[in-house]
């Protein structure tokens, strides 16, 4: 099966590339590189650089492909997903997340290609009453990155309606960790996610990290979140594209692990580890108190399971991140030395 892949060069995007190509799948990444990085492309993957608001650019790449035989899926991983910055860019983010969206569904009706997965988000619940979500759930998101996603979820679905798209939508909770073989993992300069903050807190990055909010609803009075392992929603994307091709049939699922940790909890397990210091910070707008997945139908209809838990998700990051430092100390002292 050949699968394209846009955004394929950023954080989740590049992890499904490698699970992709460990089942033997063909892969066509297209990523502008702004925020997803040319060495994390898989060395088996044909990389096309490009922009997902470029409907004329994608079509031109899935017609070059068609001379190999078509591409049967393609994925969008290519938005952008910090929350507070969606809260002081609005405009930027729907611009990008959802006219993106657009130009991709317009290149992939005018190319007939039939399968599209979407990488989608937990922020569409927004303040979910009982903080476990189900599919069915209302959504009502209080950010605008919640918002430019459920927006794009519904194009998806009128596409699919008008056009016979098959469609994958995957609803991610929080994602973190690295791939087993430390070749790729969570490469950014702009970091808001726990995991790598306390990473880099305990690499001596950053001085402390900060723990915004101990005045939630919540027992401790932190956040609560799920935490999915990025090789685990990897894993998904590669049923989900396998299911979309064999059966022809449209799946909207949450991804994570099913279970809640607050943000004191993630920080105790990380502190187990490796030492680092922390305080307490004001809450950061459109964080909501507690997100957790309920993934009972990601088992029922994909078979999916996940299987690495917090340990390994905060272990793989920071050996990640430790052998990212440890290659720039070195380039660091041989300049000194020059």
């Amino acid at each position: 099966m050949k699968v394209f892949v846009a955004g394929g060069a950023g954080y989740i995007g590049s992890h499904t590339v490698y699970e992709l190509i460990r089942a033997g799948h063909e892969v066509v990444v297209y990523d502008n590189l702004s925020t997803g990085r040319a060495n994390a492309v898989h060395p088996s993957a044909r990389f096309y650089e490009g922009d997902i608001l470029d409907k004329t650019r994608i079509a031109e790449v899935l017609e070059v492909e068609r001379a190999t035989g078509p591409v049967e899926v393609a994925m969008h991983f290519a938005a952008k997903l910090i929350v507070s910055e969606s809260v002081a860019q609005p405009l930027a983010y729907y611009h990008n997340n959802v006219e993106g969206v657009r130009q991709m569904l317009a290149a992939l009706v005018e190319s007939g290609v039939n399968n599209m997965v979407f990488s989608s988000t937990a922020a569409v619940y927004g303040e979910p009453p009982k903080g476990e979500c189900f599919e069915d759930d209302y959504t009502l998101p209080i950010n605008p990155y919640g918002e430019t996603k459920l927006a794009s979820e519904r194009m998806i679905k009128w596409v699919s309606e008008a056009h016979g798209l098959n469609f994958c939508i995957f609803r991610y909770f929080n994602v973190a960790g690295a791939d087993a073989t430390l070749e790729i993992g969570l490469d950014k300069d702009q970091l808001t996610w726990l995991v790598p903050l306390i990473m880099q807190t305990a690499l001596g990055q950053r001085d402390k990290l900060q723990i915004f909010g101990d005045d939630y609803p919540t027992p401790d009075g932190t956040c609560i979140r799920d935490y999915v392992h990025v090789t685990d929603l990897a894993k998904a994307h590669v049923q989900g594209a396998e299911y979309l091709a064999q059966e022809k049939n449209s799946l909207l699922l949450n991804l994570g692990s099913g279970k809640g940790y607050s943000v004191n909890e993630v920080v105790n397990a990380a502190l187990e580890l490796f030492p680092f210091a922390y305080e307490y910070a004001p809450r950061r707008p459109g964080d909501p108190a507690k997100l957790i997945a309920n993934i009972q139908q990601a088992r029922e209809q994909l078979g999916w399971q996940p299987y690495l838990g917090l340990k390994e998700i905060l272990q793989s990051d920071y050996s990640y991140r430790k052998s990212l430092i440890i290659p720039s100390l070195l380039h660091s002292r041989e300049s000194q030395d020059l």
